[in-house]
């Protein structure tokens, strides 16, 4: 049991570093990171590349497990719809987290907070820290990476995340601080989800 739970507690100091970061950034640095965002916002922007980037959050990260689980289905690979249950719950542990989150830093969107200086490309209201597409993009491509340790996997899948996180800059509904915060939210949401499913699967071993 030692040897699950030591690395898993690397990683949640890890997190808990990264995430502590975040937040100095954004309480000892928020001139960077308001004008950082005006400097990313174009002013109105208009580009449909980037529109569709940061919809692909959505559908991309519903993808990767329905994938998998069609294929493990189709396959009869248990070890593949197992991995898509896997995947399915970072998700779903990343936004309960995220949502609370949201609740309890409760900070206004940049466009809400600087209008006339930040232009979303839609009216858009709600909390802004920390970034759920950002959290939602990274916590699939942190369980796909896990789960598939190949570079030509892992690479790619952490590019379109970071895609997704600087789209939401770009788009005028996020600071850079929430997309950072998203980021650490959804990849340490796909670690513990990928612990406590190692942990599940050891304890039916045993017994």
């Amino acid at each position: 049991m030692d040897l699950y739970i030591q690395p898993f507690m690397i990683r949640q100091k890890l997190f808990a570093s990264t995430f502590l970061l975040v937040l100095l950034i954004s309480a000892q640095a928020q001139n960077w990171d308001v004008n950082l965002a005006k400097d990313i916002n174009p002013g109105y922007p208009t580009s449909g590349y980037w529109k569709f980037t940061t919809n692909s959050a959505y559908f991309i990260s519903a993808g990767i497990p329905v994938t998998l689980l069609a294929t493990g289905i189709v396959t009869k690979n248990p070890q593949l719809r197992r991995e898509a249950v896997e995947t399915f719950g970072a998700i779903v542990i990343e936004l309960a987290i995220s949502e609370a989150m949201k609740v309890s830093f409760n900070r206004l969107r940049p466009a809400e907070k600087y209008p006339g200086e930040i232009f979303p490309y839609h009216p858009i209201h709600g909390k802004s820290f920390p970034s759920g597409h950002t959290s939602l993009a990274f916590s699939a491509a942190a369980s796909l990476s896990i789960q598939c340790k190949k570079w030509y996997v892992t690479v790619p899948a952490y590019i379109w995340a970071a895609s997704v996180g600087y789209s939401r800059i770009y788009l005028g509904v996020h600071y850079p601080s929430d997309v950072l915060g998203g980021a650490a939210v959804g990849i340490g949401s796909a670690y513990l989800t990928h612990w406590l499913n190692k942990q599940l699967f050891q304890s039916k071993r045993l017994h």
